[in-house]
């Protein structure tokens, strides 16, 4: 795998770029690798609009070069991405089955880093986690470019069900722990070595 030059972190649902595993990977990126181009938007609630921006923001990235992270639904988006891209990603306590888990949050919620601010989720964004769903390919000829960080103390997402669907990747499947990652730190050094940032 060559270096990466371009990296994507796509929070989860609820969640913002002011994640704590959000800002911590921007000052690593910042810091320690100035000429990594950086992006991680404020994801759309509608499946489908935030899958289609990702896809114009980062089509003219060079997939050979690019890496995408996600955690919870925004692990689900990067493996489906780096599946469609055939990009590296990492996987942090992914979703598996969105639109299953998350056919019990329609209607309002607060954001997580800004209770000031709604996520609406509409019952229309169900099905559209359902196509992108049908569209993963569950056999694929070569082993995919993931690790996935999965945390058997994860509270929201069952971690034999993270396992099951990545298990074909790398995995650090870690004691303990949450669905958060409180302990990120912890795995920062796998993560890093596995993403070969420029």
């Amino acid at each position: 795998m060559s270096t990466t030059t371009h990296l994507l972190y796509l929070h989860g649902f609820r969640s913002s770029p002011n994640s704590a595993k959000a800002r911590k990977m921007a000052e690593i990126v910042q810091a320690g690798h100035p000429g990594v181009t950086w992006w991680c938007p404020q994801l759309h609630a509608s499946p489908r609009q935030a899958i289609d921006e990702l896809l114009a923001g980062v089509s003219a990235w060079p997939r050979e070069r690019m890496a995408i992270m996600g955690s919870s639904l925004g692990g689900f988006y990067a493996a489906w991405l780096a599946q469609q891209l055939g990009c590296p990603a990492v996987l942090l306590n992914p979703a598996v089955h969105p639109a299953r888990d998350l056919a019990g949050y329609i209607g309002e919620h607060p954001a997580w880093h800004d209770p000031s601010q709604k996520v609406f989720f509409e019952a229309a964004y169900v099905q559209e986690l359902a196509d992108l769903e049908a569209k993963i390919q569950p056999l694929q000829p070569h082993p995919p470019k993931t690790l996935a960080v999965i945390a058997k103390g994860d509270e929201v997402l069952d971690w034999r069900e993270m396992l099951a669907c990545h298990e074909s990747g790398r995995v650090r499947l870690v004691e303990g722990s949450d669905h958060a990652l409180s302990d990120f730190d912890l795995y920062l050094p796998e993560i890093l070595e596995f993403l070969r940032l420029a």
